[in-house]
């Protein structure tokens, strides 16, 4: 420490040599600062030859002009009028002495008398005049000009010297302050020094060696308060750092506490597979922790299923008055029982399918239980509630997928049963009616033939509806035959042919356009998926739209791209546009025809041929479906 001292004392010294360092460049920028002013009054001076200079220019000019009356002469004239009194306000800038502002506003006055009294008169006549009372007009006010530019010029030298005096005497007061300054930092930090070796080194060795034995672990150390107040706050603010660090230790101590027991808690909950045994070992897990003579907990998992465990076993189960208290506090807080000494429990919240729970620990012995093991109660009761908050998401995903499932085979029974009860049936109608309708009945009344015809054509519409249902209920079996290679242009011109009349019809421009693309699969199915969504998009565009498709290659993929200019598709129905029965809501809106299957049975053909879909739409613009499949070699090629 008097090492230490002593390099202090030599601190000091040389914070002394840095403050007169200081103090110097001090002294420089003051001497900047005079030479500044210099420097603006050099400028002022120079301002002022320099307005001298543009008046005489400006006077040779107009008596140029007066002499021979050719406007040429007034260019030195308009540019030195101008360039004065720029330079009066250069002036003007740089100078703060009331008696040169004085004088340099005379000076602008008689620059202005000359100009407004002779110059501009002679400028504005506009021809020659070499008068001699007007030449001698303005000769008496140009001297007047120059009797002030020259008062100016007086003015401004006096101002600096006037300048440099005061810098001079600036200077030197200066430097008298900053020697008094450093004789009296020097005094000071001698009197420091000494100071320092009557009142410091003591207190400062004790509260050294109180450090050191907190360093090395003995957290009971405490410095005995010493030597001049700021000492004494100095031990003081050793001690309180004392007491925070052992404080912080118990607490860090008790929070790995916490951890281990919530850690045990949890592995014990996630690792049995028998619910109740590992609800018994978490009890005991609580009740050596808390040094608890009981432990009780009540979960339920759920309506049906509650859990109740106890350690040790044998100990006394709870009274219904015990448990109705309990289950009427807070869930998550800890809180005493009233009738029950000694007792402390955390109610566990439940939800509308799954009634609350609760832990509960008990100890006998004298004592109320401690703010750190209330908190490691409700840390166990935390680990606990999430745990089980877990088992009930389980319990309750399990029973969705299983209510899942039954639904989806009641689903699939129920279209099967539902398409096989149609055929028979609708078969029987569509052929009865298509007799009606070939008159093998007998001529029918005009009547009675519209009306056969829209029972035809509704026949035929259920019995497409039916053929999907078949379709879409056989989706995933394994295809009666292997696959074949099949050419996508004649696909395509087949269905070209199919649709075309319809489009026609309803006054729509269907082109294509094909390449030779070959693919593995089945041609009625792909037939299928073309059809229905070029039938999709003719039904969807309106009079004078157009539906175009266009077969080409990308690398090993073969596309098919149908695009229309119909209604569009909102960007909201597009996610569930592949889904069976879902129907976009424009089409609803204008009631659109459709069952909502067929869209679905294309997704489900296309991915059976390990191909994807994709829609492209905007409302009211207009629609592109894009399928790629993979390509298959040309038949018959090397």
């Amino acid at each position: 420490m008097r090492r230490r001292a002593v390099a202090g004392l030599a601190t000091l010294i040389l914070l002394f040599l840095a403050v007169v360092t200081v103090q110097l460049v001090a002294g420089d920028r003051l001497q900047d600062r005079h030479a500044e002013r210099a420097e603006r009054l050099e400028r002022a001076r120079d301002a002022n030859t320099a307005a001298l200079q543009h008046m005489t220019d400006a006077e040779t000019g107009v008596r140029g002009f007066q002499l021979t009356g050719r406007p040429l002469f007034l260019e030195p004239y308009e540019q030195g009028r101008v360039g004065a009194f720029t330079s009066f306000d250069e002036i003007t800038a740089n100078t703060s002495d009331p008696g040169v502002l004085r004088l340099v506003a005379v000076e602008r006055a008689a620059a202005s008398q000359w100009l407004y009294a002779y110059a501009t008169p002679v400028v504005n006549a506009g021809e020659a005049d070499p008068g001699f009372p007007q030449t001698q007009r303005g000769k008496e006010l140009f001297d007047q000009l120059r009797d002030a530019n020259a008062a100016v010029d007086a003015a401004v030298r006096a101002e600096q010297a006037t300048a440099a005096a005061a810098a001079r005497t600036e200077s030197r007061i200066a430097q008298l302050v900053f020697a008094g300054l450093g004789a009296v930092f020097l005094i000071v930090t001698l009197a420091l020094a000494g100071w320092a070796r009557r009142s410091l080194l003591a207190p400062l060795d004790q509260v050294r060696a109180t450090l050191h034995r907190l360093t090395v672990g003995d957290l009971g150390a405490r410095a005995v308060p010493a030597g001049d107040p700021e000492m004494q706050a100095v031990a003081v603010s050793v001690n309180r750092l004392a007491d925070e660090v052992q404080r912080l230790l118990t607490a860090d101590e008790a929070r790995l506490v916490r951890a281990d027991l919530r850690q045990a808690v949890a592995a014990a909950i996630r690792d049995s597979s028998d619910v109740t045994a590992g609800a018994v070992q978490v009890a005991r897990l609580i009740a050596e922790a808390l040094g608890a003579d009981a432990v009780h907990g009540r979960i339920s998992l759920d309506s049906a299923h509650g859990i109740s465990a106890c350690w040790p076993p044998d100990a006394p189960s709870l009274s219904p008055r015990t448990v109705r208290d309990v289950l009427a506090g807070v869930p998550g807080a800890v809180m005493a029982v009233p009738h029950v000494e000694g007792a402390m429990a955390v109610p566990l919240g439940g939800d509308a399918d799954c009634p609350p729970g609760l832990v509960y620990a008990v100890r006998r012995e004298p004592g109320e239980w401690t703010a750190h093991e209330r908190r490691l109660l409700a840390g166990a009761a935390r680990e606990i509630e999430h745990a089980v908050r877990q088992q009930r998401l389980q319990h309750r995903q399990a029973r969705l997928i299983s209510e899942l499932r039954v639904l989806d085979e009641r689903k699939d029974a129920f279209v099967a049963t539902v398409t096989h009860e149609l055929r028979t049936p609708l078969t029987s109608i569509l052929g009865y009616t298509e007799m009606l309708a070939d008159g093998e009945g007998g001529e029918l009344p005009p009547l009675h033939r519209r009306s056969v015809a829209a029972i035809l054509r509704n026949a035929h519409r259920l019995h497409d509806t039916v053929s999907d249902l078949l379709l879409l209920d056989r989706s995933g079996a394994s295809r009666e035959a292997g696959a074949v290679p099949v050419d996508l242009a004649a696909v395509a011109a087949t269905v070209h042919a199919e649709i075309e009349p319809v489009a026609r019809s309803r006054g729509i421009d269907l082109t294509g356009e094909t390449a030779a693309l070959w693919v593995d699969g089945d041609a009625r199915r792909l037939g299928h998926v073309l059809r229905n969504l070029l039938g999709n998009a003719v039904k969807f565009t309106g009079t004078g739209g157009h539906v175009g498709y266009r077969l080409h290659a990308d690398r090993d993929t073969a596309v098919v791209e149908v695009t229309d200019t119909g209604i569009g598709i909102p960007e909201a129905d597009q996610p569930g546009l592949f889904t069976p029965f879902h129907r976009a809501a424009n089409a609803m809106d204008q009631a659109v025809q459709g069952s909502g299957l067929g869209l679905a049975i294309v997704r489900t053909i296309v991915t059976e041929h390990g191909g994807t879909v994709q829609v492209d739409s905007k409302v009211g613009e207009g629609t592109t479906f894009t399928v790629r499949l993979p390509r298959a070699a040309v038949p018959g090629s090397s």
